[in-house]
């Protein structure tokens, strides 16, 4: 899937996705520092901001430890939901930024919370990426394969990874929900990631796929959806305004919409993510999504 074809079909979804208002003019800035001034918080997507893949994106560590020393404070706010607190600290700490782990907010820590409401489901039924671990999970659950005794097995569904995941599976898992409808929960919304080949195809994808084949809408904890931002508020002193703080993201029906749907402000960064080589203007006439300000990296 390509930049267009991900925004085409975001666009087809956005009955499923947030309400909000959006200012009226986008303005160009050549780095944060030229709206530090009217900023609190900079929260900051990972991929296509932070890293492309398991590369860095230059400048980026450096522009954050000056706002730190603009006493701003700092946030990693991401849908992936393959790893851990610990380890995506660790792994942000490879690429060269300096996260505490209070700091780094993921759609992982808002699934595993909303999965703890589901007391009568025993096992969960887990499609993970292949350094998952059972004991990374609080409750009793089984990876998913290619075994389809498996998914008849399990009373839920919890999709953190696309890692591993083919259609063959995929189709295993919509005629499960078709003989036995369950819950399934969705911990990454997007529908794809930019990495160094291209874009990959993330769970969002796929969680979509199914509620179009199966008629049962999953539940999608990340960005664009509330639970995962209000993580981000509950963090912050309850007289924080929400007008400063800035959402730094790639994409627009999850970065830019779901913080502009909280009342935040917004930043596209156009130059290393999904619209990466693309002229972005058309994509935000076409969508009504308009960011606060657009800069190339931050």
């Amino acid at each position: 899937m390509d930049a267009a074809a991900a925004f085409a079909r975001y666009e087809t979804l956005r009955p499923r996705l947030p309400a909000a208002k959006f200012s009226d003019t986008t303005v160009q800035i050549d780095s944060l520092l030229d709206i530090a001034d009217q900023a609190d918080v900079f929260v900051f997507d990972a991929y296509g901001v932070l890293n492309v893949g398991e590369g860095p994106i230059a400048g980026a560590a450096a522009r954050i430890k000056q706002l730190r020393e603009f006493g701003k404070q700092v946030f990693v706010l991401s849908n992936s939901a393959s790893y851990t607190r610990v380890a995506m600290q660790e792994r942000f700490a490879r690429l060269g930024y300096k996260f505490q782990p209070d700091e780094i907010i993921s759609s992982r820590d808002a699934a595993l919370d909303h999965a703890a409401n589901y007391s009568q489901i025993k096992r969960w039924g887990v499609i993970a990426p292949a350094h998952h671990k059972a004991s990374d999970l609080p409750f009793d659950s089984i990876m998913l394969g290619d075994d389809v005794d498996d998914y008849r097995a399990v009373d839920g569904f919890l999709f953190l990874s696309a890692a591993l995941w083919t259609n063959g599976r995929q189709n295993l898992l919509g005629q499960a929900l078709l003989d036995a409808p369950r819950r399934v929960i969705i911990a990454n919304p997007d529908l794809v990631a930019p990495r160094e080949y291209g874009l990959s195809l993330d769970p969002g994808y796929y969680g979509h796929a199914l509620a179009d084949a199966t008629g049962r809408m999953p539940v999608f904890l990340g960005k664009p959806f509330a639970p995962v931002f209000q993580r981000i508020e509950t963090a912050l002193p309850k007289a924080q305004d929400r007008a400063r703080i800035v959402m730094v993201g790639d994409t627009l029906h999850t970065d830019i919409l779901g913080a502009s749907a909280r009342g935040w402000k917004t930043v596209l960064v156009t130059d290393h993510g999904l619209f990466a080589g693309k002229d972005v203007a058309p994509f935000i006439k076409a969508s009504g999504i308009r960011p606060d300000w657009q800069l190339g990296s931050i």
